[in-house]
């Protein structure tokens, strides 16, 4: 697991659709007021990108990411 890797989620892209929340089997998301939170950033698999990936309003960009 990663402690230089995690996922962040801009709000303003966020549709709270939980794509990412069903997606992560390692418990980084749970669900916020509006929009899924990460509480659990060591828990995120370094270089894995699924969140992303699946994300439909490209909301997920990665803390550590060489290319952000």
């Amino acid at each position: 697991m990663a402690k230089n890797w995690y996922p962040i989620i801009h709000e303003d892209l966020c549709t709270s659709c939980n794509s990412c929340l069903e997606f992560c089997q390692n418990n980084v998301f749970e669900m916020g007021d509006l929009y899924p939170r990460v509480v659990n950033p060591d828990g995120c698999v370094e270089f894995c990108r699924g969140c992303a990936k699946i994300c439909p309003s490209d909301a997920i960009t990665y803390f550590g990411d060489m290319d952000s």
